[in-house]
């Protein structure tokens, strides 16, 4: 009767080690069903589960004297049959990837994630680094890193993980991202971000108020419709109309102060050379958006429209008002306009206004939200920048440029 067995080689990394192990194998003409290997600053883990013939003496025999020969050590795990089996049934069970984001990964963070992971019933196959190698020199630290977990199971309820790693990332400082791990998550398409105070940390009526002398007022309205306390259409008339009578040459002096959000020009270079659709859904306004456009390589650019004669804003907004509604529909008509899933967007915003397009995405992320919108979205990110979201893709450091 055939032999299934796992060997588990650990030890210093050499080149060639796995070739000279899997020529012993080629040679006994054993059958390899899985293979995996790790190497963490030149030390290797390597796994081979094999079938072997009911004499598996000579094969073993032979690897464990090569083992020796390397300097590694090798051990042998009989696997019962039905135990195997088992194994090969729950590789059907529905894969999850958890994404841990942090300014630094700390053990508190490893811990955490796992006993979250446990505790809802799932199983971590596999953990990788996502970020570039850290420096022992601070100053060379890039300030930024990931680990990114392979789970496996069923949660009982996703809400329920979900506020357990939206807890965790409150007490801590860092940044949980839960998906499913599916063909559309590696096959995103169409990225919408909302503009002010998600590609640009500013709002951008607020920095006009302040050239009108009325400051004051309007951030207190721009304020309570972030926090979805008012609506956003009444509240947009209401801060244009204190705008009334301001100078168009104010828009030039108020956007060359606009800086851009963290990360943004490194995300959206980063899209864009692999293909990436790029758009701006904003309750902001068009003169602005058409700018980061030009300089960012955005595609599609759908904002308000300040009316404007005379040379003096009116105090009011030309066309349809872009509100959460019509962030949400401008999503969808762009996606069937692309020809692609939903679960291929990924939207990006940081306000109240923002939550339907969020939800609509097959990837919506909150960005340096209130707690309500962090709440209400599916993932969120607080304590890095917009090339995070590189991350949440699968991508590591080593593929992306700077």
């Amino acid at each position: 009767m055939e032999q299934t067995v796992l060997v588990h080689v650990t030890g210093q990394d050499r080149p060639g080690l796995t070739a000279i192990l899997s020529e012993v194998l080629a040679e006994y003409g054993a059958d390899i069903l899985d293979i995996g290997q790790v190497v963490i600053h030149d030390f290797l883990t390597l796994g081979f589960l094999l079938k072997l013939p009911r004499d598996s003496r000579p094969v073993l025999k032979e690897l464990l004297f090569k083992a020796h020969e390397l300097g590694v050590s090798m051990k042998l795990h009989p696997l019962e049959n039905e135990r195997y089996e088992n194994w090969v049934d729950a590789a059907d069970r529905p894969r999850h990837i958890v994404t841990l984001l942090a300014r630094a990964i700390t053990p508190e963070h490893i811990a955490g994630i796992s006993r979250i992971i446990h505790d809802n019933g799932l199983n971590i196959d596999t953990i990788r680094r996502l970020s570039g190698r850290r420096p022992l020199d601070e100053s060379r630290d890039p300030g930024r890193a990931c680990v990114e977990f392979s789970v496996r199971g069923v949660p009982g309820d996703l809400g329920v993980i979900r506020k357990a790693f939206l807890d965790m990332s409150a007490e801590t400082g860092a940044d949980i991202a839960f998906q499913e791990d599916s063909i559309f998550r590696r096959n995103r398409r169409l990225v919408c971000f909302d503009m002010d105070s998600t590609l640009i940390q500013a709002e951008v009526i607020d920095e006009l108020a302040v050239e009108a002398g009325v400051g004051d007022k309007v951030a207190a309205i721009t304020e309570a419709a972030m926090r979805g306390e008012l609506d956003f259409k009444q509240s947009l008339r209401k801060r244009l109309a204190l705008l009334e009578g301001l100078d168009e040459a104010v828009l030039e002096k108020v956007y060359e102060r606009l800086p851009l959000t963290e990360g943004a020009e490194r995300l959206i270079s980063n899209l864009k050379r692999v293909g990436y659709t790029i758009a701006i859904l904003s309750g902001g306004f068009t003169y602005f958006g058409e700018r980061l456009q030009e300089r960012l390589g955005i595609d599609y650019v759908f904002a308000n429209k300040l009316e404007i004669l005379d040379g003096k804003l009116t105090g009011r907004a030309e066309g349809i008002i872009v509100d959460a509604d019509r962030k949400a529909e401008l999503l969808q008509q762009l996606a069937e306009h692309e020809g692609i899933s939903l679960q291929q967007v990924i939207a990006v915003g940081d306000g109240a206004n923002d939550l339907p397009m969020l939800n609509l995405a097959g990837l919506g992320i909150a960005f340096h939200a209130k707690p309500k919108v962090k709440r209400g979205a599916r993932q969120a990110i607080s304590s890095l920048g917009l090339d995070s979201i590189l991350y949440l893709l699968g991508l590591h450091d080593r593929e992306t440029l700077e």
